[in-house]
């Protein structure tokens, strides 16, 4: 069965495509759904659908805006736009972002049907366990690189990451904690002193060292730097000047 997500502001839409659809017979399955597309976005990694069926207009954010930022994080996810006919013309503008299909309001059942057969076509030649591994994975090598090319801005920190890439706060650190065995922030302040480590060797004060390294508190660096490298700053600038 694909998983389908639903997402309209409007309750009545959402009850009704879910109750008058045959979705099993059509191998799907109706497993999350959403009143906005904030609060879509919210929750798609804890929903993980294979489609989405979303209005183009909803209040802060409108259906194409999430289907960008939805096919980003997920390239092979499919969309279908359920969009009135005075917004058709702009739905057909941004179909180079991916969207799958678009259906005008109001839905008919059999365009519905239709619509499902083509994307249950399309999600047919994909490898969904190879897919989603080489997602993850992809995302593990953004996010580090996120991070070394940010790691001396004072406000880089979980949310802002988070918010960075579109995901919310818990899923971004169990997904990187499972892929790579460390907590995200232990990666942030390892590597930040990593960096502290050079400019140790340049002689620098501590608290010089601290501001270039994002950490403008000299007090919380003494004792990243001693947790992270095992001596004090002062201690380890002894071993190698």
């Amino acid at each position: 069965m694909y998983r389908v997500m639903i997402i309209d502001d409007e309750r009545a839409l959402r009850e009704l495509l879910k109750k008058n659809i045959k979705w099993e017979e059509l191998g799907y399955k109706v497993v999350g759904e959403a009143a906005s597309g904030i609060e879509a976005i919210n929750t798609i990694d804890d929903i993980r659908p294979d489609l989405v069926m979303v209005d183009i207009r909803m209040p802060f954010m409108d259906g194409i805006e999430f289907s960008k930022l939805a096919i980003k994080r997920y390239p092979r996810m499919k969309i279908i736009v359920l969009t009135a006919y005075d917004d058709f013309q702009y739905a057909k503008e941004c179909i180079g972002i991916g969207i799958s299909q678009y259906l005008l309001k109001p839905i008919v059942r059999a365009d519905i049907h239709e619509a499902l057969k083509k994307v249950a076509e399309q999600l047919k030649d994909e490898i969904p366990e190879e897919d989603s591994i080489i997602r993850e994975n992809t995302n593990i090598v953004y996010l580090k690189q996120y991070i070394r090319d940010h790691y001396n801005c004072s406000d880089i920190n979980l949310s802002s990451i988070a918010q960075h890439f579109g995901f919310n706060t818990s899923y971004l650190s169990r997904m990187f904690k499972a892929e790579t065995g460390e907590n995200l922030i232990d990666f942030l302040n390892s590597y930040r002193m990593e960096i502290a480590k050079k400019h140790a060797s340049e002689n620098k004060m501590m608290y010089i060292t601290a501001k270039l390294v994002g950490i403008p508190d000299p007090n919380y660096f003494g004792k990243c730097f001693k947790k992270y490298i095992g001596i004090s700053y002062s201690e380890y600038q002894k071993t190698i000047l």
